[in-house]
């Protein structure tokens, strides 16, 4: 059994596709990015896609997703049509049921054509407009949050950003953990914990978005370093409990 969905956009060429991507998937050897998900890069239909396959759950899980959630390919996808303007379109997602539990899951979008991600400016000081494009990182924030749109995953690799000779376009991905509302000054500023950054950076980045709300930009910076430190100490604590040597 299977369940699936497709944008009416791409229904006429692609349905073919979708229902027979476990067959397209495995024999595609083009693989972006594989952990406990996969990610392929596919050509189809002059279009270039990106396929993310998710890693079947164990047992008790299928049982949940199979009856009381939604799944993550589905709300990948859900989620997509809720904020096209912030991330790759998205095609569709189809699920496949085995002895009526969930067992593989995919979602597929058109790939977006990126320069880099929000990790290349982070981890290199030496880029060239690395100011500017924290910047217009901050403004591509405060539109994703006054949209009421907050990423649970808001880390370095699901920041897409393409540059247009002075000009950046940001994009998110790896989007089925979000949440949809109003935020408060300490969720905004939360939200930029897990990149990671630099204190620096952080107050740059900060320092514009606080102009952008209409917020005093110490109070806000204090708030967010506040966050990004506790998320380190966290972090790094678990690190040196698994042995892990950490670079403070």
């Amino acid at each position: 059994m299977k369940k699936y969905k497709i944008n009416a956009d791409y229904a006429d060429k692609f349905t073919d596709f979708l229902l027979n991507i476990q067959e397209f998937f495995s024999k595609n050897n083009i693989t972006i990015h594989k952990a406990r998900n996969e990610l392929k890069i596919l050509h189809y239909a002059e279009l270039d896609l990106v396929v993310k396959s998710f890693k079947i759950p164990h047992l008790f899980n299928r049982f949940i997703y199979s009856f009381f959630r939604d799944t993550k390919a589905k709300k990948s996808y859900e989620n997509s049509l809720k904020i096209l303007q912030f991330t790759p379109k998205p095609i569709g997602y189809i699920e496949f049921y085995s002895t009526g539990l969930l067992k593989e899951s995919y979602f597929i979008s058109e790939k977006f054509d990126f320069d880099f991600t929000i990790k290349e400016p982070i981890t290199n000081i030496k880029l060239v407009n690395r100011e500017n494009i924290f910047r217009e990182f901050a403004k591509f924030t405060y539109e994703l949050h006054e949209h009421n749109i907050y990423h649970n995953d808001y880390s370095p690799g699901n920041i897409l950003i393409k540059r247009d000779e002075t000009n950046y376009t940001f994009k998110i991905v790896d989007i089925n953990r979000m949440k949809f509302k109003e935020l408060c000054l300490d969720e905004r500023l939360k939200n930029f914990a897990k990149l990671w950054l630099l204190d620096e950076d952080l107050k740059t980045i900060v320092k514009e978005y606080a102009e952008l709300i209409h917020e005093d930009k110490e109070k806000c910076v204090n708030i967010a370093l506040k966050y990004s430190h506790a998320l380190k100490r966290k972090i790094n604590m678990k690190k040196r409990l698994k042995g892990i040597e950490v670079v403070d």
